[in-house]
C-alpha cells in the first residue's frame, strides 16, 4: 500500500511538474512583442468592440487560468455571448474527463475542443480545418453573424515570432481593414487585431499530425 502511495504521489508529481514546464513555455512571447506584434490601435479596437458578435462578449472576457487551458476558457466565452449556461472553465469541462489535474497537458487539439463544446450544447460544432486562404476569408465574412461563434487555433509562433499554440473567440471581421479581430483569452494579451493572411498563416500550421483551424459554433 506504501509503495503504491510513493508511486502515486511521483507519478502526480510528474504531472503537475510538466504542466508547470508548459505554463512556463506559453511566456516566452516578450511584453514587447506581445504589444508590437499586432494592431492596438484604440480607434480601430473601439471599432471591433462594435462588431455584431463582439459585442456580445460585453466586452469583458474571462481570462483563462493558466496556459494550458485556453481551449476550454474560448469555449466558455463563447457559450456566454450566445446564451448558453456552461460560460466557466469548469463548467465546460465537467464530464470531459479532460484536463482533470487543473491543467490540460499539451494542451487540448482542435477534435477535443469540439468533444468538450458539444458535451453542453445541442448547438452544431463542426471543426473547420485543411481550409484554403479563400476559404478562411468566406468564414471571416460570416464571422460577423451573430448566430456564429467561431474560435481559432493557431501557432503564436506565427504572429508574435514566439510561443506555441493557441485557442481564443473570433470577435469579428473589418473587411475593409482586412483585419481579423482575435478575443485573446490570455490576460497578458488581451484582445487584438492582426491582418486575415497572417492569422491564417499561424493557423494553416500542423499540431501534431493535422491541420490547426477553426471551431465553427452555430
Amino acid at each position: 500500500m506504501r509503495r503504491r502511495f510513493v508511486f502515486g504521489l511521483v507519478a502526480c508529481t510528474a504531472l503537475l511538474a510538466g504542466a508547470a514546464f508548459l505554463v512556463v513555455g506559453q511566456t516566452r512571447v516578450s511584453p514587447e512583442a506581445i504589444q508590437t506584434s499586432v494592431i492596438r490601435t484604440p480607434e480601430l479596437i473601439n471599432r471591433a468592440w462594435q462588431l455584431p458578435v463582439a459585442a456580445t462578449f460585453k466586452p469583458e472576457l474571462d481570462w483563462q487560468s493558466n496556459g494550458s487551458r485556453c481551449g476550454p476558457a474560448s469555449v466558455a466565452n463563447a457559450f456566454r455571448s450566445i446564451g448558453e449556461e456552461e460560460t466557466t472553465e469548469a463548467a465546460v469541462l465537467e464530464g470531459t474527463g479532460k484536463c482533470w489535474t487543473g491543467f490540460c497537458i499539451m494542451g487540448l487539439t482542435l477534435d477535443e475542443l469540439a468533444e468538450v463544446a458539444l458535451k453542453h450544447t445541442e448547438r452544431k460544432v463542426t471543426v473547420l480545418r485543411n481550409l484554403t486562404a479563400e476559404e478562411f476569408r468566406d468564414h471571416l465574412r460570416r464571422a460577423n453573424d451573430p448566430n456564429r461563434r467561431y474560435i481559432v487555433n493557431f501557432t503564436r509562433e506565427l504572429v508574435f515570432g514566439a510561443g506555441s499554440g493557441h485557442h481564443s473567440p473570433i470577435g469579428g471581421y473589418l473587411e475593409a481593414e482586412d483585419m481579423v479581430f482575435v478575443l485573446d483569452v490570455n490576460e497578458n494579451y488581451r484582445p487584438w487585431l492582426v491582418e486575415r493572411e497572417r492569422l491564417f498563416q499561424a493557423m494553416d500550421t500542423f499540431d501534431g499530425d493535422k491541420k490547426r483551424g477553426l471551431l465553427l459554433i452555430e
